[in-house]
């Protein structure tokens, strides 16, 4: 072992070790205890981020941590790779998206590896791989013919000078991101597939997760969005048309004032048609934004159709409005409007000034000018159902309208089917033909994988696949037919990789049931809270499909979920003359900080003139405030990065970049390498006396054991890894005050520098390997074994008790554990200390806390 600590040379040679000896290279094995455990994987986007090296550090350390425990363990990684980024990057550079994508993987493998990560890379593969994606196709297919699978018109965001579908992030304000033009709301056919049908089971299966954070399931509840109410059927009155509506308060239904219904609504279209102020409207509505959130906060507009609905309990005759809010994908596209009791029904009658009726008493003075009163209560101006509570006038309207055949009890859901086409190239092509007739067909599955060709030119505009007729054109039956020009969205990809690292090389099928049920569950998952919702419950969903498939027989995929913070870091810039913010790198800036950690001064080091602090932020290109890992990788070795990224916050928290907090960890890591290096020539050769130990050694060897018990439990059972980190701190600090005299000495500090090199294994690898090698062990550490608890070792032989007089402390004495109170009270009393300030006085009281005061109370 060398004398200075030096990981750059270090690591290389460990890195090689564990490559050639397949370290990290697993099978099943029946005879362990199994352990999967899996970050979320990256999109290739070229360059590592340190969001990206907490998340995979996590997972490291839980990873190794657990093969430690004797466990058989798992940790797969690969590469998310179709995606929009790579067409942008493609049309920037002129060049293929597949050839970025490829370069990518190859240079964030190599970040990855220099990192120290254990991956097992035999089971490597990206989602472009054809070998991968060709079995999700297969499925679709198989999906296709089991009925979970449709094709239906849905609204997309068109832009009309470039003539292709925009993604969300692509509309900017309302314009294509390229041409700038208005885009509009297109319906064109999609592909479904059919989450609602597991609705039910996506919910209740949540109750199985008790490893999960409860954040996260609350949030895909409120996705799913489970809610009972009742279908209600008004008649139109002018034409033969029936308005189908659905709500979850039937008690408000003498309320109902006016109906409004989607731009794409039949009825809406028929109004259009014949009136031109009817067509203007629902021609404006294709200009609008549908995401939920914008449609709570946007201007509610409208204007009446000229037809009328018949109520179905009262008769009366109630307006149709068209109404920008309500959309034809949600529901049935009409809703009924109960303004007194809904705020969005309220705003849209009082800038129209449609009537508002009160139907509900909440049992306040409520000012239905200013809001609607959207408490439950009693019924009012209901007729036959005044007094009834709202809960009973919930029953007796659903009831009623069963009765008469205009309405019936339904659960309904939030949650609508999963939309799976894009109109870009660079995803799987969806496995089905369009044939002349119409109809559509699945790929038979001898022609599977459709491959998606490569060798291509991006113009930014259409899809390199829809310009290809070559491409497009097929037959089936004999018969002519084209291929479906859309690909899949990237979530279908996520939601089945983790089952398919079970057997990544498997042929005959999407995966091999005897491997993926050996693993299966994913035993520790770790990622970001912004996948919560949909790759989450994406990857449920598809899960329990797979099980209904007969390839897996669990129920749910991940059975601990750990999402960790965010990585933040100081930000600075300088304001140009137009109001302007150009942003420096921090690495680039010198700052000089007050006796409170605060910024006092920022000054660029290229040109020494001063920046202004942003304070602290999200790591973000926008912001030039991330740091780059592998400048820290070179400068202090990949093991201080890691021991930074557990030690900084606890892993759920976000994550401040400190590069005073960098250096600390550089030193106490080069601290424990001088401890091993000065007892190397120790190590091996002195057997430690457990009945020889004086009341120093035992006390010392207590620490070791105490500290064992308490990073077990941090790594384990809390994943606090901040706290374990500073457990082994504490106890270095221990050591490096113990004594090196006796052959006692030197076999205690044999197995406390033992315990800390294992215990720090997980997190610094490369070093703790190096340092194990030099404390005398010829086995692999990662095979070496968790260090045991001695019980034994936590049990205290004696106490320091602390001798207080009417509460003050004046005195401490160290007394054998098992004392009792009688004895310790006496020789407190006896002690000279304790006598100088009881003599002449009344002992009134003696207060004993076992095994840590006496408090004598005088008068």
């Amino acid at each position: 072992m060398e004398e200075q600590y030096q990981p750059t040379q270090l690591e290389p040679e460990v890195q090689q070790r564990w490559e050639q000896d397949q370290v990290f290279t697993v099978t099943e094995d029946e005879s362990k205890e199994k352990f999967y455990c899996l970050s979320m994987f990256p999109y290739p986007s070229g360059k590592l981020h340190m969001g990206h090296v907490r998340n995979y550090t996590l997972s490291d350390v839980v990873a190794r941590y657990q093969r430690l425990l004797g466990k058989n363990v798992l940790h797969p990684i690969g590469w998310d790779a179709f995606g929009l980024p790579a067409e942008n990057a493609a049309i920037q550079n002129k060049s293929a998206p597949a050839k970025w994508t490829y370069q990518n993987i190859g240079d964030m493998r190599n970040q990855l590896k220099a990192l120290g990560f254990g991956y097992d890379w035999d089971r490597e593969f990206a989602t472009c791989d054809p070998e991968y994606y060709r079995w999700e196709q297969w499925f679709f297919t198989k999906l296709y013919e089991k009925g979970l699978v449709y094709k239906k018109n849905s609204t997309v965001n068109w832009d009309p000078v470039d003539q292709t579908v925009l993604a969300n992030e692509q509309v900017i304000d309302g314009r294509g991101w390229r041409s700038g033009a208005l885009v509009e709301q297109k319906e064109i056919p999609q592909w479904f597939v059919k989450i609602t049908a597991y609705a039910d089971e996506l919910l209740q299966d949540l109750e199985q997760l008790d490893e999960w954070p409860e954040q996260v399931k609350a949030m895909q509840r409120n996705w799913i969005g489970r809610s009972e109410g009742a279908q209600i059927t008004f008649q139109v009155e002018q034409i033969d048309m029936a308005l189908s509506v659905y709500t979850t308060r039937p008690d408000t239904l003498f309320g109902v004032t006016y109906m409004a219904v989607a731009a794409q609504h039949p009825l809406a279209q028929k109004a259009a048609a014949e009136t031109p102020e009817v067509s203007e409207f629902v021609e404006s509505c294709k200009q609008q934004k549908v995401a939920e959130a914008e449609l709570a906060t946007m201007e509610k507009r409208g204007i009446a159709t000229g037809y009328t609905a018949k109520h179905p309990l009262t008769g009366e005759s109630v307006p149709v409005w068209v109404a920008n809010f309500v959309l034809m994908d949600y529901g049935t596209g009409a809703v009924m409007a109960v303004p007194a009791h809904d705020q969005r029904d309220f705003e849209f009658a009082t800038t129209y000034k449609l009537n508002i009726k009160p139907v509900i008493d909440a049992g306040t003075d409520h000012d239905y000018t200013v809001a609607a009163l959207v408490e439950k209560g009693t019924l009012i101006n209901s007729g036959e159902y005044n007094g009834l509570t709202s809960a009973d006038g919930f029953s007796a309207i659903a009831n009623k309208l069963q009765d008469m055949g205009v309405g019936e009890r339904q659960v309904n859901f939030r949650l609508r089917d999963w939309g799976v086409s894009r109109q870009r190239y660079w995803g799987t092509p969806i496995p089905m033909l369009n044939l002349e007739n119409g109809d559509s067909v699945a790929v038979p599955e001898n022609e599977l994988p459709v491959r998606l060709p490569e060798d291509v030119v991006m113009d930014g505009v259409t899809s390199p696949i829809k310009d290809n007729p070559e491409w497009r054109k097929t037959t089936y039956n004999g018969m002519p037919a084209e291929h479906e020009t859309d690909t899949f969205d990237t979530f279908m990809e996520s939601s089945w990789y983790y089952a398919r690292y079970c057997s990544p090389q498997h042929k005959e099928g999407m995966l091999d049931p005897e491997k993926a049920n050996y693993w299966l569950p994913v035993d520790q998952y770790i990622g970001g809270i912004e996948h919560a919702i949909l790759h989450l419950l994406y990857a449920r969903f598809f899960h329990k499909l797979m099980r209904d498939t007969g390839l897996v027989a669990s129920d749910e995929p991940f059975k601990r979920l750990l999402c960790q913070g965010m990585v933040l870091a100081d930000s600075y810039f300088r304001e140009d003359a137009n109001g302007g913010k150009s942003w420096f790198s921090p690495v680039d800036v010198d700052i000089t900080r007050n006796e409170k950690g605060e910024v006092t001064q920022a000054i660029y080091r290229k040109d020494g003139e001063p920046v202004t602090h942003a304070g602290i932020s999200k790591m973000s290109k926008s912001k030039n405030n991330g740091i780059d890992p592998q400048i820290m990788v070179d400068k202090y070795g990949a093991d201080t990065v890691r021991l930074f990224m557990m030690f900084a916050a606890p892993p759920e928290l976000t994550l401040e970049w400190s590069d005073s907090g960098v250096e600390g960890a550089h030193r106490f890591l080069k601290r424990v390498w001088k401890m091993v290096y000065d007892f190397q020539d120790y190590a091996g050769n002195f057997e430690l006396d457990i009945n020889a130990l004086n009341s120093l050694q035992k006390a010392l060897r207590r620490e070791v054991h105490k500290t064992i018990s308490k990073v077990s439990d941090d790594m384990g059972r809390r994943q606090n890894f901040n706290t374990a980190i500073a457990a082994i701190m504490e106890l270095s600090n221990h050591l490096q005050k113990a004594p090196l005299e006796s052959a006692n000495d030197k076999a205690l500090m044999q197995e406390a520098l033992d315990a800390i090199t294992i215990m720090l294994a997980p997190i610094t690898p490369h070093i703790c390997e190096r340092m194990w090698q030099a404390l005398g062990h010829a086995d692999d550490i990662n095979f070496s074994g968790w260090p045991e608890v001695d019980s034994q070792a936590l049990v205290e032989d004696e106490k320091l008790v602390v001798l207080q007089v009417n509460g003050k402390v004046r005195a401490k004495l160290t007394v054998p554990a098992d004392i009792s109170k009688e004895v310790m009270e006496k020789l407190a009393l006896e002690q000279p200390q304790i006598q100088k300030y009881t003599e002449g006085l009344t002992v009134r009281k003696v207060i004993y806390v076992p095994g840590k005061l006496v408090n004598i109370v005088v008068s």
